[in-house]
């Protein structure tokens, strides 16, 4: 049996990460309507993922016979003062979330449930890999900010052709 401090941290994560995935809409949709097609593309995968973190996150619930509550999330931040703005936001979330993701496990050990710390080491190892990519995304952005088309070579040259992770944790619905 999950601990309960666990369960109710890990319901409340659910509604992080799914309002990581408007969040990461809303600026998909700003690329989009400044049409920069790789960089929306980039956005809306990462909105795809967080919605598959609170569900896998659901999934781990359901499996471990906890009672899973949805939250409601604040509307996300849909304008943005220039094209660096929303990759700001996105090193900021990925970064609060990295936090999320150790409270979480700090609790689960704090608890001596194995089980949902050994569930947690997945998603620190997605933080990581996050980060890092938002951090370099940053940077290109930064760099790049007035020069649409060099923010766009770099997106189609090195995002994507990543598959799907063998060691994820289970997504419920799937």
């Amino acid at each position: 049996m999950t601990a309960p401090r666990f369960a109710a941290q890990l319901n409340e994560q659910i509604g992080n990460e799914f309002a990581a995935h408007q969040q990461y809409i809303a600026c998909a949709i700003h690329y989009d309507a400044l049409t920069m097609p790789q960089m929306a593309a980039f956005f809306y995968g990462q909105a795809l993922e967080e919605r598959d973190h609170a569900m896998m996150m659901v999934q781990f619930l359901l499996d471990t016979d906890c009672e899973v509550q949805i939250p409601g999330v604040e509307a996300p931040l849909t304008a943005f003062e220039s094209i660096v703005a929303p990759v700001e936001l996105a090193l900021a979330q990925e970064k609060r979330v990295s936090e999320q993701i150790f409270a979480l496990t700090r609790t689960a050990r704090e608890e001596n449930d194995f089980a949902a710390e050994q569930f947690m080491q997945w998603f620190i190892k997605e933080q990581v890999e996050e980060v890092s990519t938002m951090n370099d995304l940053l940077t290109v952005v930064t760099r790049a900010k007035d020069d649409v088309n060099a923010i766009e070579e770099y997106m189609r040259r090195e995002q994507g052709g990543e598959g799907a992770d063998a060691t994820a944790p289970p997504i419920a619905g799937v």
